[in-house]
């Protein structure tokens, strides 16, 4: 089955400085988080609140789901149902 994004909502983890979104690969629910680095290579101007995380998800929104099918199609074999996008993937 090929990985979908039904679900537009995403949310920004204050903690740890990423934006976490879904897939699904059938009924299976993917969770993805991007870091914050990966996200300023789309908008280096985004600061560091929520609004510049999700404002900067959004612009580059094509382009994360495209590397979340790439790295979800390398990794799907371990199980995991959780990836991290990290700079490096994009």
């Amino acid at each position: 089955m090929t990985l979908s994004f039904p679900n537009s909502s995403r949310s920004f983890d204050e903690a740890k400085n990423r934006v976490r979104f879904w897939g699904y690969d059938s009924a299976m629910e993917i969770s993805f988080f991007v870091e914050g680095n990966a996200l300023k290579r789309f908008s280096p101007q985004m600061g560091s609140t929520e609004a510049g995380f999700l404002k900067a998800f959004d612009a580059a929104r094509q382009q994360i789901h495209e590397v979340a099918e790439k790295v979800y199609a390398r990794g799907r074999k371990n199980g995991s149902y959780s990836f991290n996008l990290a700079a490096a993937d994009f």
